[in-house]
């Protein structure tokens, strides 16, 4: 969800530990679609932002597409555009495949397998998304730059960067310490900074989005976070992507949390246990993630 996250979308092989897509791919998949309220909303916002009419977008890419769950909602929310999935993950550019076929746009939505910034296809876009993938790329403010250079006059780069972290439980859920999704947030931040100091060619950069697209030559600057809001009680199907974030979130953090913490896990990604996510009453999902955007003069 929002935020940063041990083994999250495009955390490529680090520190020589190699990433089953074909196991990580549905968890993505279902954390997109869990999220499809979310990203219909932001959307809908940027169909606002772009010329009046869906059918003036004619070309939209969706960089670091992952399994094709935004990708196949442009294609749908923008009937005449042609829509491009770029993805370093093979198996990820398959499942978007066999979802626009699933979704009636595969006659509209392409895929092509590339890396940013350098594999960016040659062309240009009417509007480019790219969801919490630029904090996997060494230089930044070098990518946003590159993404700016894709887009046509009065083309529209849109960054998924920031928001908020994810709530599921309350603070005191009766077992382990109260506050146990506070410090998994502390531990994931320290994981997050040594990450991004592993990326090959890493610059430090200040995470201001908004500067990073003005300092691009785009115009137009804005912002807006979106909210997810499930509250309890949560059906099967959220339950379950809970309980697969939550044990990633274990196998991520277990030599940094503490006994205590991770017994609590423990209980909590056990589906016979009473207090675990999958049984309990008072699971719930809440998240805000923001959208940063930015236009390219039309002179």
């Amino acid at each position: 969800m929002a935020g940063h996250h041990p083994h999250h979308h495009h955390d490529h092989d680090r520190g020589g530990t190699h990433l089953d897509w074909e196991v990580l791919g549905p968890l993505l998949e279902s954390h997109a679609e869990i999220s499809t309220p979310l990203l219909e909303q932001a959307i809908g916002w940027l169909r606002g932002l772009t010329a009046p009419g869906a059918g003036t977008v004619g070309e939209v890419w969706d960089v670091g597409s992952g399994p094709g769950v935004a990708a196949c909602l442009f294609a749908q929310a923008l009937p005449a555009a042609r829509v491009l999935a770029v993805d370093g993950e093979d198996a990820l550019l398959r499942r978007t495949r066999e979802r626009a076929a699933r979704t009636g746009v595969a006659d509209r939505l392409g895929t092509l397998r590339a890396d940013l910034p350098d594999g960016l296809p040659a062309g240009q876009a009417d509007l480019i998304w790219t969801s919490r993938t630029l904090h996997h790329v060494g230089d930044q403010r070098g990518a946003v730059a590159t993404l700016a250079e894709r887009l046509r006059p009065a083309g529209l780069l849109a960054v998924v960067e920031g928001g908020l972290p994810a709530r599921r439980l309350p603070r005191d859920i009766g077992i382990g310490r109260p506050g146990l999704e506070a410090r998994l947030d502390a531990a994931t931040e320290d994981w997050f900074s040594r990450m991004r100091a592993e990326v090959p060619g890493a610059k430090e950069t200040v995470e201001d989005w908004p500067a990073l697209l003005a300092a691009a030559g785009l115009e137009q600057v804005r912002s807006r976070t979106f909210l997810l809001d499930l509250p309890a009680p949560l059906d099967v199907s959220v339950r379950s992507y809970l309980r697969a974030e939550l044990t990633r979130t274990r196998e991520g953090l277990q030599d940094v949390l503490d006994a205590e913490d991770l017994a609590t896990l423990d209980r909590l990604i056990d589906p016979d246990d009473e207090a675990g996510v999958l049984r309990r009453p008072d699971v719930f999902l809440l998240s805000a993630q923001t959208v940063h955007t930015g236009v390219r003069p039309a002179a």
